[in-house]
């Protein structure tokens, strides 16, 4: 099957020098994400790679003039993505990268025009985030071979991102100073720069405490800095690694395959609503800015109890799913 990708460059003739404009803004705009947004690399570069088809579409339709964007050609911009095979989900994702940058570039006097607001996104059907239950993330907590220096890290990082909640790019921000076991508390540093305080169980500060005094120590050296969590040549875990030990675990402790990072969040929030957690505590400790985008988890708890009861009340047959 033909990529959008590749569909996209068969309708593109280069231009060199709308190739210069176009390539200036982004980089004014990578600039201003990074430098007054404040935003993480990861975050910068899907804002970017956004915005890759828009420049396409430019060139497509020979348009490089930006205030030439009034909604009808917007319109046709997201008619032209989903032909081209772009997922709802996705085509909205491009449309919030585009207003971001139309705010930009009328905050620069680069355009005088913006009804990127006057388009509404697709409307994507609604996906509730793959959740494990306790027993599969006590399951997948008890991989790591804590006879071994790097079972010993596995065995911490994990216990960390379950019992935290934590994002895979917090977990590899953290330094050492951001931790306080015996407040059983680490700062984090979220979306936006924005800090927070996340909280640790005793099994998080067990398996950190045997991880700082019995490892970390063999592993450190001059470039290792304040990172906390290091690989065996003393460097900062990359998100990539983290990702790999859990996706590693994940296969050992005999979980679904597409179990992954964000999997152990999504777990963390609905476990401690299934608990009576509240939902601004939940927003709180996730680091959401919005109670809208932790109402998510409400959803998912409701429905794991809703085929909890299906499964197990004696009276519940012939009730039937919700439907969609």
């Amino acid at each position: 099957m033909t990529t959008p990708q590749r569909s996209l460059r068969s309708h593109v003739r280069a231009d060199p020098l709308d190739a210069v404009r176009w390539n200036h803004w982004l980089r004014e705009f990578e600039s201003h994400l990074r430098g007054v947004r404040q935003l993480a690399p990861y975050t910068v570069r899907n804002y970017l790679t956004d915005l890759v088809p828009y420049g396409e579409y430019l060139r497509k339709t020979r348009t490089m003039d930006l205030d030439r964007a009034d909604r009808w050609f917007l319109r046709g911009y997201l008619a032209w993505l989903i032909d081209l095979g772009y997922v709802k989900q996705s085509v909205s994702r491009k449309l919030t990268a585009l207003r971001s940058f139309y705010r930009f570039l009328r905050e620069q006097g680069a355009s005088s025009r913006d009804q990127t607001d006057l388009v509404g996104a697709p409307r994507a059907d609604r996906r509730l985030p793959a959740v494990a239950s306790a027993e599969a993330v006590a399951a997948l907590l008890a991989v790591p071979d804590r006879s071994s220096d790097a079972g010993v890290r596995d065995c911490a990082l994990l216990e960390l991102l379950y019992s935290a909640g934590l994002r895979v790019s917090e977990a590899r921000n953290l330094d050492l100073d951001g931790v306080d076991l015996g407040a059983h508390e680490v700062r984090v540093t979220g979306k936006g720069s924005k800090q927070r305080i996340a909280l640790l169980g005793a099994p998080a500060v067990q398996a950190l405490q045997s991880y700082l005094g019995s490892v970390r120590g063999k592993w450190v050296t001059r470039s290792s800095g304040n990172a906390l969590f290091l690989n065996r040549y003393g460097g900062r875990l990359t998100v990539r690694s983290i990702q790999k030990i859990v996706k590693r675990c994940a296969v050992a402790a005999g979980l679904d395959p597409a179990f992954h990072t964000h999997t152990i969040r999504h777990s963390f929030a609905t476990h401690m609503l299934d608990g009576g957690a509240d939902l601004r505590v939940v927003q709180d400790l996730l680091g959401h800015s919005s109670p809208s985008t932790t109402q998510i988890y409400t959803h998912v708890s409701a429905e794991q109890a809703r085929k909890t009861y299906l499964k197990a009340h004696p009276r519940a047959a012939g009730m039937g799913t919700r439907p969609s």
